[in-house]
């Protein structure tokens, strides 16, 4: 009789996997400074709904009041650019009616800058407490610096009177050269009203910065460590120079960028943008402050020419004035602003 083999009897064993370990959560991280970015308010003097029925005092308070409510500790209030619809004395006062009560409730300062629906005189008269005999200033770009602790915020006037479309001369590139040469504490905010970025929008795009890359060459390798503009009226955000670049939403309403093809859309919406300035990095948020709703809905290449010529005309009336001048002038000089 064959002997039959030995079979080795099987343990079975289960083996249960190591538990990998979890690292304790961080501490919450903080912002060493938050500004508050107020952008195209457009005021008006008063009793007028523009732009097909806006209120927009009423969605500025709408803004301040979101801000008070938040508790947020605001290390500095910005707006920039297009705060009166039509440059008017009377839309700045509304204006700081609204904005410097907030700063003293908050205890930070605010920060100005031009933007091209604003009139250079009114504004540094109204918002920044220049002489009323001052005369000549509005042919002189609003370029100012302002600090918060270690953080320095550099505003550039980007607008050329009688034109939607941003420009910055070369004076004003050398004067930003020469202030980035010392790099502060907690690096630098630049701010101007135009995005130095494409945008999506057609009638955005032409109303854009020109020659960005001018800009460009200026801040690469500087210490700024964010670009603020406005203007789009939609939020978005590039590079320059490989800076981060933040187009802030507006308050008075906002652009459409699903448009149909064709169409120049507006929203009946309201935003405004917090910017938190953290050691090692900064992000920018848009803060909501009321729903969408069609404004207007326009043909795009209407507006396009329209932008064309309104430019076409402020250089004709430019060229009347003074036959001599240029596009934009170079050695008129500058106002610091503060």
């Amino acid at each position: 009789m064959p002997s039959v083999p030995t079979v080795p009897s099987v343990t079975s064993v289960t083996s249960t996997p190591p538990v990998p370990s979890v690292p304790a959560a961080p501490p919450a991280r903080v912002p060493r400074h938050t500004l508050i970015q107020f952008s195209d308010v457009h005021l008006v003097d008063g009793g007028e709904l523009p732009h097909g029925g806006v209120d927009t005092h009423a969605n500025l308070e709408s803004a301040a009041r979101a801000v008070v409510d938040s508790r947020t500790a605001v290390a500095g209030l910005l707006l920039t650019g297009d705060l009166a619809d039509s440059g008017s004395p009377v839309a700045y006062r509304r204006l700081r009616a609204v904005v410097e009560p907030l700063a003293r409730h908050l205890g930070a300062p605010v920060i100005y800058a031009m933007g091209n629906h604003d009139e250079r005189t009114a504004f540094r008269r109204e918002l920044l407490g220049a002489a009323p005999t001052t005369d000549g200033l509005s042919t002189i770009p609003c370029d100012s610096v302002h600090w918060i602790a270690g953080l320095r915020i550099v505003v550039l006037d980007s607008t050329t009177p009688g034109y939607d479309s941003g420009h910055l001369t070369d004076d004003q590139l050398v004067w930003l050269r020469d202030e980035l040469a010392r790099p502060a504490p907690d690096g630098t905010v630049l701010v101007l009203h135009h995005p130095p970025v494409p945008s999506p929008m057609l009638v955005v795009e032409l109303m854009t910065l020109r020659e960005p890359d001018r800009l460009a060459r200026v801040v690469a390798g500087s210490d700024v460590r964010i670009i603020l503009s406005g203007h789009a009226h939609h939020a978005s955000c590039g590079l320059l120079a490989g800076i981060p670049v933040w187009v802030s939403p507006a308050t008075a309403f906002g652009a459409d960028l699903l448009s149909p093809a064709g169409r120049a859309r507006a929203l009946r919406t309201a935003a405004c943008s917090r910017i938190d300035i953290y050691p090692d990095t900064v992000v920018a948020s848009v803060v909501t402050l009321a729903p969408a709703e069609t404004l207007f809905d326009n043909d795009e290449s209407d507006m396009a020419r329209h932008i064309d010529q309104a430019a076409i005309q402020a250089a004709t009336q430019a060229a009347d004035r003074n036959p001599a001048a240029g596009r934009t002038p170079t050695g008129q000089g500058r106002a610091a602003c503060s």
